[in-house]
């Protein structure tokens, strides 16, 4: 959609069967209980956007919307007020904080990711209107009954539902957002149609599901307050930087490989090494971080 229709903004709504949906940057062994998954029929599968593990079923609306314009924080940050108004005229006191949610009473209610492409932004994310919540558990932590018992009742206090604010049946909650944010609508041919078959086949692809997960000699974990979490993997040879991958639950809003994984390597592992290979704001490649913050957690 995004490189092939010419329109200045399109936004759709879809659903999923029990899915766990992963962030670009993750480790899906690291992430997915996949043990659990196989054995619920639960679909797992990776995206191209960063973030977080997401879990969702059709009782979850997702959602996505396009755009030309390509200033980042702007634009998500558009699309997220949007969302939340929509949810406020229907008497709903929907809040946008932290870095990529809407909250209704302090409980998160929509999740968000970021994609780019020349020309075009994309944002997508989830609303929940309804959700099998053993699943959602069950599907990212460990599969153990009392640990998913535990899980649920501390999921729920962070989390809320669409269908416990709103008399709407999801359908009618579809339509509504629909005639909030769209004035027209487009339907694809059937040449469109096969191009998306086509590309669907590469999220099948074993490769693209699992990664490319070579063992690395050294491996640095942290968090940073509004970015998210980090897991960096550096093959390291003489004190010198020979391969990184930097993985985690993070905004990805440019291209972390060209941008940052490549100037690192070949570079001494040492901190003023690391600050010329770097430009001091990553804001435009990971959303909200700066060059000393992940400076850090690779020292």
């Amino acid at each position: 959609m995004a490189r092939h229709i010419d329109a200045d903004d399109c936004f759709f709504l879809w659903q999923v069967s029990p899915t766990v949906i992963f962030g670009r940057n993750q480790l899906i062994d690291s992430e997915v209980n996949l043990d659990y998954c196989r054995e619920h029929g639960i679909q797992t599968y990776r995206r191209k956007s960063g973030g977080g593990c997401v879990y969702a079923d059709m009782g979850n609306i997702m959602l996505s919307y396009i755009t030309r314009d390509e200033r980042v924080n702007f634009t998500f940050n558009r699309y997220i007020n949007l969302l939340a108004l929509v949810l406020c005229r229907l008497g709903i006191d929907a809040k946008v904080t932290g870095r990529n949610d809407i909250l209704i009473d302090g409980r998160k209610v929509s999740g968000n990711a970021f994609y780019h492409i020349p020309g075009r932004s994309i944002v997508h994310g989830t609303l929940l209107y309804d959700i099998n919540m053993q699943h959602m558990v069950g599907s990212i932590t460990p599969s153990d009954t009392k640990l998913v018992s535990k899980g649920v009742k501390s999921v729920r206090q962070h989390i809320t539902l669409l269908k416990d604010h709103l008399s709407l049946t999801i359908e009618e909650l579809k339509a509504f957002i629909i005639d909030q944010l769209c004035k027209q609508e487009i339907s694809l041919d059937s040449e469109a149609v096969r191009e998306i078959e086509r590309i669907e086949q590469t999220y099948h692809s074993h490769d693209f599901i699992y990664g490319n997960n070579p063992r690395y000699s050294t491996v640095r974990r942290g968090r940073i307050d509004g970015v998210g979490e980090f897991e960096v993997r550096m093959e390291v040879k003489n004190d010198v930087i020979k391969d990184i991958d930097i993985k985690g639950d993070y905004l990805l809003t440019g291209d972390i490989g060209a941008a940052v994984e490549t100037p690192l390597k070949g570079k001494p592992l040492r901190r003023e090494a690391l600050e010329q290979a770097l430009p001091s704001d990553l804001s435009d490649i990971i959303a909200g971080l700066s060059r000393d913050e992940l400076i850090r957690i690779i020292l």
